[in-house]
């Protein structure tokens, strides 16, 4: 679990972020940030997200609260564009049975 870690002191001096933005992430719920014996850890997991979240806040200037609902829009359109592929095979299957047994034939 070690290497999944990432010091969050030395990520900020990589990336030239401030860590008190990774901290009002953390506030709005958005990453989670590990602490273990006093140093402060974000899951690698996280990064690809995190980079969205800087990409937000640092290149277009949208606040914590704006990235926020952009999170949760863009949950919300995943959700809907797995509903929409479920409902594609259900139509698909129907089609290929009706294929088979027409309705006009009961």
């Amino acid at each position: 679990m070690e290497s999944d870690l990432i010091i969050i002191q030395e990520y900020c001096e990589k990336s030239h972020i401030e860590s008190d933005f990774l901290l009002a992430l953390e506030e709005g719920g958005l990453i989670e940030i590990q602490r273990i014996d006093g140093e402060q850890y974000l899951l690698a997991s996280q990064l690809h997200e995190l980079e969205k979240y800087c990409h937000f806040y640092y290149d277009l200037s949208i606040n914590i609260e704006g990235i926020d609902v952009i999170h949760n829009l863009l949950q919300k359109i995943e959700v809907l564009q797995k509903e929409v592929a479920q409902l594609h095979k259900h139509l698909h299957t129907f089609h290929n049975y009706e294929k088979l047994f027409p309705l006009e034939d009961l």
